[in-house]
């Protein structure tokens, strides 16, 4: 493999604004956490069911819109500015139809939510959050359209910034309806339903602005001549997307499962995993931030018919994730302790958690590798292989064989919490493996022109 400092350089400065911004958009989750936790454990309860069901289906929507990146990084790469445009407003079209999606799916939450075994108290709280918070669907995925643009185009610094402008409002905005000041209702943990789609409108609402303003994204020109909806455009954008889409979506409800596969082992086997998650999923934005960029940098080398520097970039991307995961496994292992100590005071937990981290360690290589094999194909807008490849490896082989070694004893002596991430590791070793070879399977049959 071929490492090219300066497609190095240029994938990181891409990346960095995007990890900034995915940072701090994970951090409102966790002041929603706290600040509803304060209250009372009702309230967090209420709330962890509430994003449970509510977030694997906002995400799944982002995640269809999330082809625009891949797609806009090509026509940006070949300076077609017409195909940008055309784009950028079907994307429009095709939020507003996701929107009406996901108010549809809030008014079917209550069916899950009072089906579940848990307190009337827990259940209201959890369906008023929901009903607040689906108002912020609109905001949020006109937000998307406008980031997948600008970061299509190269421009990853807004997003990072005005995700630091949600985050404070979001501060105050649960404050007010959490509590009831200013003459607001004391909504408890329901008002960070409230609070989140107040963020989420004003961070639309900053993004429009920005981009109507910027010269370099040039909205005005972009959005000029609006068009008619073109329905072939928006199924282009959904097929495109799906495959990404249902990768977040197995992904998300794996995580989000497992605590319900291990609950009969007790409080300390899931506070032990859910630690261990939370680590995870924050070290996670990393390389997931390092597989935007990619996608952006494969989109506009393909859009420019630079076919031997995509090869450089390919290469170099498979490198840098490997650093990173080398990176993130050090951090993990060596500060284990002090990361558990974080979360809790419980000797049984932090022994458990910090057991976990260590296969923590393994797990980054992999997922490294399966992110960035994932960014290429989305710059090459070849996706479909990803749905199918992230499914058998995520399902059918890691939670399969994580189910078998947590829960019986087929293979070993039941292993616990311990169990599903070994099987969480093979299988995002599959879905590196099956999608590194995609990519090269990609390159196989469409080959290089000036290679």
């Amino acid at each position: 493999m071929t490492f090219c400092n300066w497609e190095a350089k240029r994938l990181i400065s891409l990346a960095i604004p995007v990890f900034l911004a995915q940072v701090t958009l994970v951090l409102m989750s966790v002041v929603d956490t706290i600040m509803a936790g304060q209250v009372s454990p009702t309230d967090l309860a209420a709330l962890s069911i509430a994003t449970g069901i509510w977030n694997p289906a906002m995400l799944a929507l982002q995640g269809i819109l999330l082809a625009l990146t891949g797609i806009v990084a090509q026509f940006s790469g070949a300076n077609d500015k017409n195909g940008i445009s055309h784009y950028f407003q079907q994307g429009l079209y095709l939020a507003g139809v996701l929107s009406i999606v996901g108010i549809s799916i809030a008014y079917f939450a209550d069916i899950i939510i009072f089906k579940l075994d848990t307190s009337a108290a827990i259940a209201t709280m959890a369906n008023d959050y929901i009903h607040f918070v689906k108002w912020g669907v609109f905001g949020f995925l006109f937000f998307s359209v406008y980031r997948n643009i600008t970061e299509g185009m190269g421009m990853t610094k807004p997003a990072f910034y005005i995700s630091l402008i949600g985050l404070a409002i979001n501060i105050p905005a649960n404050y007010i309806f959490i509590h009831g000041k200013f003459g607001m209702p004391a909504l408890g943990g329901a008002g960070c339903g409230i609070a989140t789609a107040l963020v989420f409108t004003a961070m639309a609402i900053t993004q429009v602005i920005y981009c109507q303003l910027s010269k370099k994204v040039d909205a005005k020109t972009l959005l000029a001549n609006f068009q008619k909806p073109q329905f072939t455009t928006m199924w282009t954008i959904t097929k495109v997307g799906i495959p990404i889409s249902l990768a977040t979506f197995f992904e998300v409800t794996l995580f989000a499962c497992i605590p319900l596969f291990i609950a009969h082992l007790g409080a300390v086997a899931v506070a032990g995993h859910q630690i261990a998650a939370s680590v995870t999923t924050l070290l996670f934005m990393m390389p997931l931030s390092l597989s935007i960029a990619i996608s952006i940098r494969i989109g506009n080398l393909y859009g420019q018919h630079h076919y031997e520097q995509l090869k450089k970039a390919t290469s170099t991307s498979y490198i840098l994730a490997v650093m990173i995961a080398i990176l993130l496994a050090t951090l993990t292992f060596f500060g284990r302790d002090i990361i558990s100590h974080l979360y809790t005071d419980d000797a049984r937990v932090i022994a458990l958690a910090t057991s976990i981290m260590v296969l923590a360690c393994i797990y980054q290589l992999p997922d490294a590798l399966q992110v960035a094999a994932n960014g290429i194909l989305r710059g090459l807008k070849h996706t479909t292989p990803i749905s199918y490849i992230t499914f058998i490896s995520y399902w059918l082989v890691g939670f399969a064989l994580g189910y078998v070694l947590a829960r019986t004893d087929l293979i070993v002596p039941a292993m616990g919490p311990h169990g599903f991430w070994i099987g969480i590791i093979v299988g995002l070793s599959v879905a590196a493996i099956l999608l590194m070879l995609t990519v090269a399977n990609r390159f196989k049959h469409e080959p290089l022109k000036n290679a």
